[in-house]
């Protein structure tokens, strides 16, 4: 899906980051899949929550691969670039802001991520309803804003693919509105009362 934007629903991300971030200590490679992250703000935010939490060389072994259906065929570059609009970037803290992005030249009222945080998000484009996941052992898959798109028996296969690319005790966070359906309530146990974060069993 198309809309995002920066810090949206930070109260899960803060708590996804409370919970992960102790889990992933010592650990040579930590890898996140961001399923349907449209333009770029949500993974990019994770990954700047993550750089605040994680420490310069923890943060350094963190690989996120955004992914989306991308209809319109342009997400990739504009990931790729980091490049957002004086309105896209206008919810983000201020100190965040002025320590994660920079005044592109040339281009009017342009911010980019700096390096730091575009070189950990990677992006490739995927239809979830092939049901078919982009890669397994996750750490942590975060899919917002994306569940509430589909029927409940779409949501229901996509969430057990979820589950199959997770690894041992990994982690998986969406939409505040969406609850884990009672068909699988047995792959799955919630770990914070107050946000739809769930860790695999």
């Amino acid at each position: 899906m198309a809309f995002t934007f920066f810090f949206r629903d930070l109260h899960t991300i803060d708590h996804v980051a409370k919970i992960f971030v102790p889990e992933m200590s010592g650990r040579s490679r930590v890898r996140v899949w961001d399923a349907g992250c449209a333009m770029g703000p949500e993974p990019y935010t994770l990954a700047i929550v993550l750089a605040e939490t994680m420490g310069s060389f923890a943060f350094k072994n963190l690989y996120i691969t955004a992914s989306d259906i991308d209809e319109c065929d342009m997400f990739g570059s504009i990931i790729k670039e980091g490049i957002y609009s004086d309105e896209e970037t206008k919810r983000i803290p201020e100190d965040i802001f002025q320590k994660y992005f920079e005044k592109v030249d040339g281009v009017q009222g342009g911010f980019r991520v700096i390096s730091l945080i575009r070189d950990r998000v990677q992006f490739q484009k995927h239809d979830l309803l092939s049901l078919q996941p982009i890669g397994d052992s996750y750490s942590l898959i975060l899919c917002k804003n994306v569940l509430l798109h589909f029927q409940q028996s779409e949501r229901i296969e996509i969430i057990k693919m979820f589950h199959h690319s997770l690894a041992p005790d990994g982690l998986i966070a969406w939409e505040q509105t969406q609850k884990l359906p009672g068909e699988l309530e047995n792959m799955f146990e919630q770990v914070v009362s107050d946000a739809q974060i769930f860790r695999k069993l």
